[in-house]
């Protein structure tokens, strides 16, 4: 079986899920609306510029599960997926998805964002394996920390390859999606990269190494 991976925010969904659930956040009240909200602006600008100081963003992103209670996270990223996240799900995208499953592929979503919101997003695909930053928990309650490498630019490739070797997958055949101009290192390792709805860096960097190029927005 080959493997089929994909970037999650900006290629199956149209949309960022971490910067959709930091202003569902402030809507509630549970952040301060004005002051998290700016703050998450220029996060996102430093994303889509490529210079995130990912630990930085982590300390910031984690903190609303680290000062609220697990039952409340669990009730407000029920209605969070309600309502950002169902109606932003690209019908493409689950086409896509599906065709790869009917092949047989391995399927699997490998995305920066915490694994506390992108897990059920994954199960709601229908994408068994994930491959997200891990947010620490210690009986039970998150702490603001990072378990192991964040899934981001080069982490996401040494990520990939660590779960290659506990899974005894290989990368022969492997087909990987993604938007970004930050997920250059993991499109180069695979046999097919596709520069799926990509920003202006990706496009021309696809457009320079003749990688395809595909829209799944209707």
């Amino acid at each position: 079986m080959t493997l089929a991976i994909f970037d999650l925010d900006n290629t199956l969904l149209a949309g960022d899920s971490d910067y959709l659930w930091g202003g569902f956040l402030a809507e509630r009240g549970i952040v301060d609306a004005d002051k998290f909200a700016c703050i998450n602006k220029r996060f996102y600008r430093e994303y889509e510029a490529g210079n995130l100081d990912i630990h930085a963003f982590l300390r910031f992103a984690l903190r609303p599960l680290r000062d609220n209670r697990p039952e409340d996270l669990r009730n407000w990223r029920r209605e969070f997926l309600h309502e950002r996240i169902e109606p932003i799900i690209l019908p493409s995208a689950c086409e896509l998805v599906e065709r790869h499953r009917a092949a047989g592929d391995t399927l699997l979503i490998i995305t920066a964002t915490n694994q506390f919101i992108t897990a059920p997003i994954a199960e709601r695909l229908g994408i068994p394996n994930l491959i997200a930053t891990v947010p620490e928990q210690v009986n039970g309650h998150y702490t603001g920390e990072v378990v192991s490498i964040p899934a981001y630019q080069a982490g996401k490739v040494e990520r990939l390859l660590d779960w290659l070797e506990k899974t005894s997958t290989g990368l022969a055949g492997s087909t990987f999606y993604s938007d970004s101009h930050n997920d250059i290192p993991l499109l180069e390792r695979v046999d097919h990269p596709v520069a799926t709805d990509p920003d202006d860096r990706l496009r021309r960097h696809a457009h320079d190494q003749g990688w395809s190029i595909i829209s799944l927005r209707e």
